[in-house]
């Protein structure tokens, strides 16, 4: 061999040498990875390959019942038969729509919707084309499913209001999920998911909403089902129960059908609200797949404010229902007996102000008692400026006035309780006399609403205990003893005795309005508040009548009663918007139902021989 040829040789085993050896490397190397990826992080690859095939789903929750102190329904969830088109399984999208109008109305707007669902997301997802069907459409779709290729007939289920307009204001309604609302939370997020928009629904949403279940399916890699591999149902919602009573609330509800109206009635002792409504109202279930926007127009657009819930959202001035608590403060203060009287000729002079009594002729010589009955206006000028703003004040508080109760309806409000702080820190000036006497008779800075005179009645006759209102039925809580307030029940009787008078004394501003031919009697106070003032010119050529007055400008029409008057049971508030007079107006709708729940609960005595009320 030549020397040549062996390094030839050499050269050759050398990068041969290397060219194995760098083989040998990259397969360790690629062992190494092999062993890697199959058995040091196995599990976790084996989780992400079956992430890519399992699919877990969220199972809407059924929504919680709300229903009133029997039991009956005033919110549940029935069953909704909707109609779902899968674009892939159609010839044509817009033929088989074309079709399905024949038995269902679909507007352009809505064949629109659906064609663009269609572009936007996988062929095989479902689209809905309509809901809430009723069971005749329902059955003719399915009858004709040969000719409506895509066509996917589903059963569900909706938010239903059985009341309708009854329990508007209190139930509330739900609606879509907005943008806003997400949280976070995956349930918000399914298409077809509600929350509650208002009243309890929005309230106590948490609780009714119930908790989501979840369905392990297996899909494929476009996203399609192959089979289920496992669920866990859902757990409906709480069922909230109400102390409300429905046939109560029927018949306040058709007793001012007519009237622009808030009332309230509660059971003095234990502050169960038994009927709170307010007129006019609006059908709740308009709400929940979307209000359209002519009725949306038409509710905002009437004069009457059917969307206020008048009861707990509306501030008014009490008027002359103000006037218990001018009275018990002078009564607590040893400003006043119940035989000391003052005199009224229908006028009150305050520095270069004349301020009038109601009644042009005046009261003359009268106590306390006959100014509460006959509603006298100079009677109470002179009394609140004897007894002062501060102590008015304090007593209206210890009444309620002024607070938020909080009962778990949306938007109550506080009112108005105004003293000479309030008047500094709201209008930039100091408390003046002419400011006490207008509080006097419940007019001027003070502002309540419904609910708070109802509260406010119910503590003055049940014995001066702080009772509280509840919208929530609770057994455990009914035989609750409130604590006492610490007013004199010397004076309270006084008072009461002048809300008595009211109705049943032949001077009492209620007396033509009376409960008659009845084994109990009930008592009250009247209230009118002025809506626009009397000018002196009017008072001399005759003050106009408010059945002459145009609505928007006639006085709010007040009234608080209470039966029986042995031995309270329930309290009742109206107020009536541009309604008149509080004696003429108000007093007869409270007198009637009143009457309606006592009458009712001496017919359910006497069918177990228990006698009737006294």
């Amino acid at each position: 061999m030549q020397p040549s040829d062996k390094n030839k040789l050499k050269v050759y085993t050398r990068r041969a040498t290397l060219l194995s050896g760098g083989m040998m490397l990259l397969s360790a190397a690629l062992i190494g990875r092999m062993y890697y990826l199959q058995v040091t992080n196995r599990s976790q690859y084996e989780l992400l390959a079956e992430k890519n095939r399992i699919s877990m789903r969220l199972l809407a929750p059924k929504r919680g019942e709300i229903i009133d102190r029997y039991g009956r329904p005033l919110a549940t969830s029935i069953i909704d038969y909707r109609v779902n088109v899968i674009p892939e399984e159609t010839e044509s999208l817009q033929k088989t729509l074309n079709t399905l109008s024949q038995y269902i109305p679909i507007s352009p707007r809505e064949n629109n919707r659906i064609v663009k669902a269609a572009e936007r997301q996988r062929s095989f997802l479902p689209i809905n084309v309509a809901h809430n069907l009723d069971w005749k459409t329902f059955s003719k779709i399915n009858v004709n499913m040969p000719e409506l290729p895509g066509i996917q007939p589903d059963i569900g289920t909706t938010r239903h209001y059985p009341q309708k307009e009854l329990t508007a204001h209190i139930v509330g309604y739900v609606g879509s999920v907005s943008k806003e609302e997400l949280n976070g939370d995956p349930l918000l997020e399914l298409p077809e998911f509600k929350i509650g928009k208002n009243g309890i629904e929005k309230v106590f949403d948490e609780k009714l909403r119930g908790s989501a279940g979840n369905s392990k399916v297996e899909v494929n890699v476009l996203g399609r089902v192959i089979r289920e591999l496992s669920r866990q149902d859902s757990i409906s919602g709480d069922t909230s129960r109400l102390t409300i009573d429905i046939d109560l609330q029927k018949f306040v509800a058709n007793r001012v059908r007519d009237e622009s109206a808030g009332i309230v009635v509660m059971d003095v002792h234990t502050g169960e609200i038994l009927s709170i409504a307010s007129t006019p109202s609006f059908d709740p279930n308009d709400f929940n797949n979307g209000i359209s926007q002519k009725k949306w127009d038409i509710l905002r657009g009437d004069i009457r404010k059917p969307l206020l819930n008048k009861a707990v959202s509306g501030q008014y001035s009490p008027g002359s229902t103000f006037k218990m608590i001018v009275a018990l403060a002078a009564l607590e203060a040893g400003v006043i007996t119940v035989d000391d009287e003052k005199n009224c000729n229908s006028e009150f002079k305050i520095g270069k102000r004349i301020a009038h009594c109601w009644n042009k002729n005046g009261h003359g010589n009268i106590n306390v008692v006959q100014a509460l009955a006959q509603s006298c206006d100079v009677f109470f000028y002179d009394l609140a400026l004897d007894v002062g703003i501060d102590k008015i004040h304090s007593m209206a508080a210890k009444f309620g006035m002024g607070s938020r109760f909080n009962v778990g309806i949306m938007s109550e409000a506080r009112g108005i309780n105004p003293n000479n702080d309030w008047k500094i820190g709201n209008q930039g000036s100091r408390w003046q006399g002419g400011d006490t006497i207008n509080v006097g008779i419940g007019q001027g800075f003070v502002s309540t609403t419904a609910l708070q005179l109802a509260v406010m009645c119910s503590r003055l006759v049940n014995g001066g205990r702080a009772v509280k209102p509840k919208i929530f039925f609770n057994d455990e809580e009914s035989t609750k003893i409130f604590e006492d307030i610490g007013i004199s029940p010397e004076n309270l009787r006084i008072v009461v005795q002048g809300m008595d008078d009211v109705y049943n004394n032949p001077r009492g501003t209620a007396f033509p309005y009376r409960s008659i031919g009845k084994d109990y009697k009930i008592g009250g106070k009247t209230g009118t508040t002025q809506v626009t003032g009397i000018s002196m010119a009017e008072r001399k050529a005759g003050v106009i009548k408010n059945d002459e007055k145009e609505w928007i400008e006639r006085d709010h029409a007040i009234f608080v009663g209470f039966g029986p008057v042995v031995a309270p049971k329930y309290a009742i508030s109206v107020l009536v918007e541009h309604g008149g007079g509080g004696s003429t107006t108000a007093s007869p709708i409270a007198r009637d139902i009143l009457e309606y729940m006592l009458d009712q609960e001496i017919n359910k005595k006497n069918k177990v021989g228990l006698g009737n009320l006294v």
